[in-house]
């Protein structure tokens, strides 16, 4: 079963989804909270796999909240559900180490398979909003040399594409049949190599210059 923790500053908000998740029985809401700053604070009381967090909230916002959580608590996932599709929230909240930005007219089929997806490792972006992100400043100027790209070892490429399809580090040590240690190293590599900070930016910026199609 996934534990979630939401964040909403509007309370009908958060009892709705609550009301709603709670019918998968694969799915417990385990705690709510207003801002960012709660979010932190239960997050370390409750240890939840998933936090569905709210951009726009006062005291701590979104934003911030998420790069708080991911810095302190990296076994616990972030998605953003927001009703904000903004390039500059989409870009910062990734850039944070948020696992997912969707919105909240998600139906709730994909909402309940993104929070999966996200438990398991991956990065979940809503319909539309990849394209806002690939168009961020903050992203476009990321590792578009492809050169650097070019200068990859088959394995290191290997490993990019797997990434920016989704695979989580276990997988990819399935997938190539390598130590799972292996990979973390292989990544912290390839993220030295292309000046990239987490895997996010790697499958966004791997986006960006079409590496899947090299």
């Amino acid at each position: 079963m996934i534990r979630l923790l939401l964040v909403d500053d509007q309370e009908l908000i958060r009892r709705g989804l609550t009301a709603l998740l709670t019918t998968d029985p694969n799915l417990e809401v385990v705690g709510e909270a207003e801002n960012g700053q709660e979010a932190v604070t239960l997050v370390a009381q409750l240890n939840p796999d998933v936090v569905l967090m709210d951009v726009r909230m006062p005291i701590v916002d979104g934003v911030s909240g998420s790069r708080q959580i991911c810095q302190q608590f990296p076994t616990t996932k972030v998605l953003m559900l927001t009703t904000f599709d903004d390039q500059e929230y989409v870009a910062q909240a990734l850039q944070t180490g948020a696992s997912g930005y969707l919105l909240k007219d998600t139906p709730f089929e994909e909402l309940t398979q993104a929070i999966d997806l996200v438990n398991k490792g991956y990065t979940q972006i809503g319909p539309g909003l990849a394209t806002k992100v690939l168009a961020h400043p903050a992203v476009a100027t990321q590792s578009e040399d492809m050169d650097v790209w070019l200068a990859l070892s088959e394995r290191e490429k290997d490993i990019v594409r797997l990434v920016s399809q989704g695979y989580n580090n276990r997988e990819i040590a399935q997938s190539l049949h390598i130590a799972e240690k292996t990979v973390k190293n292989y990544l912290t590599n390839i993220l030295n190599q292309l000046n990239l900070r987490d895997r996010t930016q790697l499958a966004i910026a791997s986006l960006k210059v079409g590496f899947s199609k090299l």
